[in-house]
């Protein structure tokens, strides 16, 4: 597990089975239990928080990350690589997050 992968996560009701981005920092992954990730979600709304993702990127289809959504779950519901990102797009995260959590000050 590294900070850009996407796994499919099973996250407790009502969310259900569904892609995530990786969000700790990758010496995290080592020696926790819990990490940090956000929903990745078909549902586009155009809006700061998103990151689009597509085929290009290792996804199935279009979607985005919603990095309005960022949440730490158990590693123990994570069960399948689906794709790493690449650095221009984990660029274009740490901005959304920045945007989302109002850092840009």
């Amino acid at each position: 597990m590294r900070l850009g992968e996407v796994w499919w996560a099973n996250l407790p009701p009502p969310i259900g089975r569904r892609p995530v981005l990786l969000l700790s920092r990758d010496a995290a992954y080592q020696v926790r239990t819990s990490i940090t990730v956000s929903v990745i979600t078909r549902t586009i709304r155009h809006i700061p928080v998103e990151v689009p993702l597509g085929v290009e990127d290792g996804m199935p289809e279009k979607c985005v990350v919603n990095l309005d959504d960022i949440m730490t779950i158990p590693k123990s519901l994570l069960n399948e690589r689906i794709t790493t990102l690449p650095h221009a797009k984990m660029d274009l995260v740490a901005k959304a997050i920045s945007f989302a959590l109002d850092l840009e000050r």
